[in-house]
């Protein structure tokens, strides 16, 4: 008999999936337990609709993960921890703490199974990977500091911010054939 799956069906197939199939086991466990229907013309259109639908919703869900992808590719996110004169951690940075991090700095938020789980236990910058599970994999810029110097980093970072956004785009100074470039910019 053939039929069409409605839910994914170990070792049989997947939902959607038109199979032939012993009649016995349509009528007495697939049938009863609406894993499946019998394939019959009607429904078999029914099921070329619903996979075009299932289709188009994929294409925009990875649409949506793309877009999301390279929203959080290269986010720098700074932790202050305690830690050893060798720079080893007392403890570690948890992939809670990067997601709710995460959050408050972009505004999205990702679910903590989605960062990696090999998170670093030293002070300094490490890259992060993130599945999305979209063909981008969006790398965190993760770097720890110790505890007492966590305020003065941030402020320096925060003084560098401003003095890049304040500084206008400085006009490349061109010189003249009869005078070298450091005159010109005088």
């Amino acid at each position: 008999m053939k039929v069409i799956l409605l839910a994914d069906v170990y070792k049989h197939g997947v939902a959607g999936e038109v199979i032939e199939v012993a009649d016995g086991f349509a009528r007495n466990w697939l049938l009863p337990k609406q894993l499946a229907k019998k394939a019959t013309s009607h429904a078999l259109k029914e099921a070329a609709q619903l996979r075009e639908q299932a289709e188009a919703r994929r294409a925009q869900l990875d649409q949506r993960l793309n877009e999301l992808a390279r929203m959080i590719d290269g986010v720098e996110l700074v932790f202050g921890r305690r830690a050893s004169p060798t720079g080893k951690l007392f403890g570690s940075v948890t992939t809670s703490e990067v997601a709710e991090a995460l959050h408050e700095k972009t505004g999205i938020d990702i679910n903590r199974r989605r960062i990696s789980q090999s998170l670093p236990r030293e002070i300094g910058t490490h890259d992060v990977p993130v599945r999305l599970g979209s063909e981008t994999a969006p790398v965190l810029k993760i770097t720890i500091v110790r505890e007492e110097e966590y305020a003065s980093f941030i402020a320096a970072q925060k003084a560098a911010a401003e003095a890049a956004a304040a500084a206008p785009e400085a006009a490349p100074v061109e010189a003249t054939e009869g005078e070298p470039a450091e005159q010109a910019a005088e």
